[in-house]
This record gives structure tokens, C-alpha cells and sequence, in this order.
């Protein structure tokens, strides 16, 4: 499969189930205490570097993009999926969300103080991933944090249906923290700490706190 194959089929996925992916995650950040922890560091550690942009990639419908805002962070959302930027813009009026492709950012070098990527990675083929965090390296500033939320395993699986019962044709790719790792660190960051969700069950998940490192 190619990149256009797998963006295309990933895009209309996200349109399709929009409405209802928002309905079931607008509230979800109350009930994990670890995830709301998780943001609070990434909070402190932009503004430990100085503060600035940052940038939300696969935002979805914004609900993460706002709960950064409340910590004092500015923050703007970014996704592939037209129908989820017009939700977040109509659930967070006095936010920026826009349409775009992690596989092409379209940002300045050294342009973001920060990246939050939470699960959307999880869409990316593994022969991608290097790339793409090659792209997130360009645009982040030296010492600019990144954190990564994605599924832990080492499977591959074909998601025909999610979210309110609708079709969707998207392979959600498992990965382990240390896979992770050093695909981070031959792109560029030093992963700084790790933490696990839920380790003991199937649907664990893994938060990976990274730096900025200026290529040697």
C-alpha cells in the first residue's frame, strides 16, 4: 500500500465517524487521571523551555487541544480528517484547527515549542514512521518536548468498524516503547521517560515523554 492509499482510506475513515468518535471521547480525559498527569508535564516542560506554539497532530475533534489550553499552553490542533477539524472548530470556537498530514507539515523549521501526538501514529506503516518523525524533529526548536500516546503490541490489525457501528478501513499498527525509542532516537530526540497504561491488559498503551536533540 502506498502513502496516498493508506492517508486516503485513514481521512475518510475519521469523516465517517466524526460525529460519533466525538461524542464518545468529549469527556473522556476526566476519567484517566494518568493521561490529565500526562499533560501536565507536557505543560510544564513547554514552558520550562520557553513556551511558544505547539502543535496537537491528529487532534481529532480538539477535546486534547482544549484541555491544553486550560493548562496555560498555546496550543493549535492539526489533522487529516476535514470532518474532525469542522467539529473541533464548532465544540472550540477560540481555537486554531486546520487540515493537514503529519507525512507533510507544513510549518517552518524550529516553528513549534512543543507536539503532542496522542494515537495517530497508530495509522502510520511502520515504513512511515521514521520519516514522519524525521518531520516532527524539522519543525520542533531545540529542546522543544514531544510526547507520544499510542497502543502497545506488536500486531497490526484491519479496523472495518468502530465508533457508533460505522464502516472505517484503517490498520491500527501495536508497537513496543522500545520500537518507539529508537526510531526516535535515530530521528533525532532523546526519550527522556517512559510510562505504561494498563500494563497487565490487552488494550495497554504507552506514553513516551522525547526531546529535541540537535543532530550531531
Amino acid at each position: 500500500m502506498n502513502a496516498d492509499d493508506w492517508l486516503t482510506d485513514t481521512r475518510i475513515s475519521y469523516d465517517t465517524v466524526a460525529l460519533s468518535y466525538a461524542d464518545q471521547v468529549r469527556d473522556a480525559l476526566a476519567g484517566h487521571p494518568y493521561l490529565r498527569a500526562a499533560l501536565a508535564l507536557f505543560a510544564d516542560s513547554v514552558r520550562a523551555a520557553g513556551g511558544g506554539l505547539v502543535a496537537d497532530v491528529g487532534c481529532g475533534p480538539g477535546h486534547v487541544t482544549a484541555y491544553l489550553h486550560e493548562l496555560g499552553v498555546d496550543a493549535f490542533g492539526v489533522d487529516l480528517s476535514p470532518g474532525m477539524i469542522e467539529l473541533a472548530r464548532r465544540d472550540h470556537p477560540g481555537l486554531r484547527f486546520e487540515v493537514g498530514s503529519m507525512t507533510e507539515l507544513d510549518f517552518p523549521a524550529a516553528s513549534m515549542a512543543g507536539m503532542l501526538v496522542w494515537q495517530s501514529l497508530i495509522h502510520v506503516p511502520d515504513d512511515e514512521v521514521p520519516a514522519v518523525l524525521r518531520h516532527f524533529h524539522r519543525v520542533l526548536r531545540p529542546g522543544g518536548p514531544l510526547q507520544l500516546l499510542f497502543h502497545v503490541g506488536t500486531e497490526s490489525q484491519l479496523k472495518t468498524q468502530g465508533y457508533g457501528g460505522h464502516p472505517m478501513n484503517v490498520h491500527v499498527h501495536r508497537r513496543q516503547p522500545d520500537l518507539m525509542t529508537t526510531w526516535l532516537r535515530d530521528a533525532g530526540f532523546k526519550v527522556e521517560a517512559h510510562m505504561l497504561l494498563a500494563p497487565e491488559e490487552k488494550a495497554s498503551q504507552a506514553i513516551l515523554f522525547a526531546r529535541h536533540q540537535p543532530y550531531q
